[in-house]
């Protein structure tokens, strides 16, 4: 979307618009520490653009308040619905690893070593995450333990994951 002069104006007159529509409806944002206030106040500014190219005329403010609210309720909707898809999947391998280490530990663990020798770092680092998941630690604890957030930690065992699923070694611990 192309602004024109006249829209850009209306944008920059009404930026603090987006603090005030965070201050006002965001509670506790920096809690769950998915979005950051800099992470919400981008978000307002995409509404915020959005409003003044779709404005026809009457109250800005109310309008733009509005598509801001909209723009941030969607980003953080989609943002939750992604980390419980996560999460749940998470949960999922961590069962299995969980159930592959207390059944057959060293074929597990000898198929793991021989994987992660032929991965990528990132995935490397997934595989070292799977192996704390299946210990019962949380993404955020892991990040702790391989100083990354937790959002990295969860891509990284995403990537292992799927790299896992095509090894053979793995592919033949599961007929099991």
């Amino acid at each position: 979307m192309k602004l024109s002069p006249a829209q850009q104006k209306k944008v920059e007159e009404n930026m603090k618009l987006v603090g005030k529509v965070i201050e006002d409806k965001v509670h506790g944002f920096n809690q769950s520490g998915i979005y950051s206030y800099e992470d919400l106040t981008q978000i307002g500014y995409i509404g915020l653009c959005k409003a003044a190219y779709t404005d026809k005329g009457g109250c800005f403010s109310t309008y733009a308040y509005r598509l801001i609210w909209n723009e941030i309720c969607d980003a953080l909707i989609k943002i939750n619905h992604q980390y419980s898809k996560e999460m749940l999947s998470d949960n999922m391998s961590a069962m299995k690893v969980e159930y592959w280490e207390e059944n057959i530990p060293g074929e597990l663990s000898s198929a793991l070593d021989i994987a992660t020798k032929r991965a990528t770092p990132a995935v490397q680092n997934g595989i070292k995450a799977l192996r704390y998941a299946s210990k019962g630690y949380s993404s955020r604890e892991i990040g702790i333990a391989l100083n990354a957030s937790d959002g990295k930690v969860r891509m990284w065992m995403t990537r292992a994951k799927r790299f896992l699923q095509t090894q053979p070694e793995i592919l033949a611990l599961m007929e099991i």
